[in-house]
């Protein structure tokens, strides 16, 4: 059974939807947060054609063939959130912060010595955090149109005379909390062909955990002297594993040019989530508290992400310098949902409101010495064809990296974005979703080691 049925069947009297929906939540599912080492990071992830990063081959594992020694990366990052919400001219603001490990991997050189055609293999595995859901914002306000309208006690019987209607509102207050993780693991090979082109493949296996909590009060009176406090806590549990694969390629026309391309295909995923709900409500004219308490639902599906293709291009200054840049492509009406007779009208919604998308990184290091300078800037694209509040955001990068000697090198990184987009807590024509404000930066922290 699906959850929007499970809410149909306990509360017939009212329609709420604090928990995201199957599309939104498949696109949430589907997006990535730039995590990775400390050096990718720095310069914004634009490293599709440089490689010599473990982070690099998650975007082009032909990146993974321009070690020349095993190497050995760990990668920590502290991350900082500040939303601020809006709904109906109240705002309120909150704050949250964590820890993650979000990096953590291996390149290990063979070389042929063989003068001509592949010189060397490389094989890597690596660890990185896609997406980091934890997260909360607090939503106060009133829209003026109230949700729980009817006295539960009073509205199902046969006298109409003791109805009593709750039409005016005096507060609407909606809290919202996520966590929870998407972790990649992935395996790669690589090899370099003569001196100027690099050839890779990864397979990747995703690791979904997502839970909700969202909670909404509702405060009204019926103009006579009557309230009515309603409280709606909602809870969803979803667990997921998921692959794919990579491939890519790395050619240097000049030394100091290098042009790639690189396509990851679709994550296919097999979902399990729980879903479970509590009302509670208060009348004034009664000592009785009406409640509902629902049995956990259990729901099983499966969901494809959208593949990407990504064009590179870097230039190599000696070795004083670089320059690179990254595009991406990404055609979220691509997003599917099974089984298809479950995720009809949200497979029709993908297709009618979600796009392909247009994304750019681009990032320069520049070296003095034994200290490397980095920079960054990246601007991602909205998948939504229309919503309330332009939701494509961009977001800026700096990072340091100190060498220890020839085999150990300690990185550091800045990066901060900002974002806004529309939460959609009450699911009444004609009122307007909460504008949620995001304010993140985050600090990485890297050591790697070279053998």
């Amino acid at each position: 059974m699906k959850r929007f049925l499970l809410m149909m069947l306990l509360v017939p009297m009212w329609s709420q939807a604090q928990i995201i929906s199957y599309a939104d939540g498949a696109a949430l599912f589907s997006g990535e947060d730039n995590y990775g080492t400390a050096r990718f990071v720095g310069m914004s992830g634009a490293f599709g054609a440089l490689g010599g990063d473990m982070s690099a081959v998650d975007i082009n594992p032909a990146g993974l063939g321009v070690f020349n020694n095993t190497s050995f990366s760990g990668s920590l990052s502290y991350r900082n959130n500040k939303n601020s919400s809006s709904f109906y001219g109240e705002g309120i603001s909150s704050k949250d912060d964590n820890f993650n490990f979000s990096q953590i991997g291996v390149a290990t050189v063979f070389y042929t010595n063989n003068p001509t055609g592949f010189q060397k293999v490389v094989l890597g595995f690596n660890y990185s955090l896609v997406r980091d859901f934890d997260n909360s914002f607090f939503v106060t306000g009133n829209s003026g149109v109230p949700d729980f309208v009817e006295d539960p006690f009073l509205n199902f019987d046969d006298d109409p005379l003791n109805n009593v209607y709750y039409d005016f509102v005096d507060q609407q207050n909606f809290k919202n909390y996520t966590f929870g993780s998407n972790d990649r693991f992935s395996f790669s090979m690589a090899s370099q062909y003569n001196d100027n082109l690099y050839l890779g493949i990864s397979f990747n296996s995703h690791q979904l955990d997502f839970y909700q909590r969202a909670e909404f009060s509702e405060f009204n009176n019926d103009g006579s002297g009557n309230t009515l406090d309603a409280y709606l806590d909602q809870y969803l549990d979803v667990y997921g594993y998921g692959f794919n694969f990579s491939v890519g390629a790395i050619f240097k026309p000049i030394e100091s040019l290098r042009l790639a391309l690189a396509y990851k295909s679709p994550t296919w995923y097999d979902i399990s989530e729980r879903f479970t709900e509590e009302l509670e409500i208060y009348p004034s004219n009664t000592s009785d508290v009406y409640t509902e308490y629902g049995s956990p639902n259990y729901f099983d599906y499966s969901m494809n992400t959208p593949g990407e293709f990504t064009g590179s291009a870097a230039y190599i200054f000696s070795k004083s310098g670089l320059i690179s840049f990254d595009y991406i492509y990404r055609d979220y009406q691509n997003l599917y949902l099974k089984p298809s007779g479950d995720f009809i009208e949200d497979n029709n919604y993908i297709e009618q409101n979600l796009k392909g998308t247009s994304s750019f990184r681009i990032g320069t290091e520049w070296i003095f010495s034994n200290l490397s300078f980095r920079g960054g800037y990246r601007f991602v694209q909205s998948p939504y064809e229309n919503s309330f509040v332009n939701e494509d955001y961009s977001g800026y990068s700096l990072g340091m990296g100190i060498k220890f000697g020839r085999s150990v090198v300690l990185d550091f990184a800045y990066d901060q974005f900002s974002r806004s987009y529309g939460y959609r807590f009450l699911n009444i024509d004609g009122v307007e979703p909460a504008v949620i404000d995001e304010d993140i930066y985050r600090i990485t922290s890297s050591m790697v080691f070279t053998f």
